[in-house]
């Protein structure tokens, strides 16, 4: 499946979450996801991507995310990851869905009483904030990627590189 269409599909279930199990599952769903298109694109995304990618795709690896139990019942689905169809809607769109599950963290951390589940949101929001950082800065770089044609023609002046065309009168 499309990045795209499984962003939605996070934000539509982070959305729907209810109650402070749901919203764990679906913000490592989310974080799962961020390390699949972190990876890929660290593959075979724009060359100018790729360092901050991997970064991307390293995120949280060794945690115990993967674990949770609504998790391993649904399988994560960055699992189905097929394609990145564009970059730049694909990575804004993993802007939201961290920062919504970001949010959603702060909620359960702020609402539970119970210590273990308090820390496992702090950790869970240090990896979307970081993941989130990530793809930010990989937005910023396509931004400038696609501003540099502009400011080549800025440097070159009104005429192009060459200057003004020679007058036909020779003078």
């Amino acid at each position: 499946m499309e990045a795209e269409r499984l962003i939605e599909a996070g934000r539509r279930a982070l959305a729907d979450s209810r109650g402070a199990l749901d919203v764990m599952a679906e913000a490592w769903q989310a974080q799962a996801l961020a390390r699949a298109v972190g990876s890929r694109l660290a593959l075979c995304g724009p060359m100018e991507l790729r360092s901050e990618a991997r970064a991307l795709g390293e995120i949280g690896a060794g945690c115990s995310a993967l674990d949770h139990p609504t998790v391993i019942s649904g399988g994560a689905r960055a699992a189905q990851l097929s394609g990145i169809g564009e970059v730049r809607p694909a990575l804004a769109g993993l802007a939201l869905l961290l920062g919504e599950a970001g949010i959603a963290l702060v909620g359960v951390a702020c609402d539970t009483g119970e210590d273990g589940l308090y820390w496992q949101c702090i950790e869970a929001m240090d990896a979307a904030d970081e993941s989130l950082d990530r793809v930010h800065g990989m937005l910023r770089r396509l931004a400038e990627r696609e501003r540099e044609p502009e400011r080549a023609r800025e440097r070159d002046g009104p005429y192009g590189i060459r200057g003004p065309a020679p007058s036909a009168t020779g003078s």
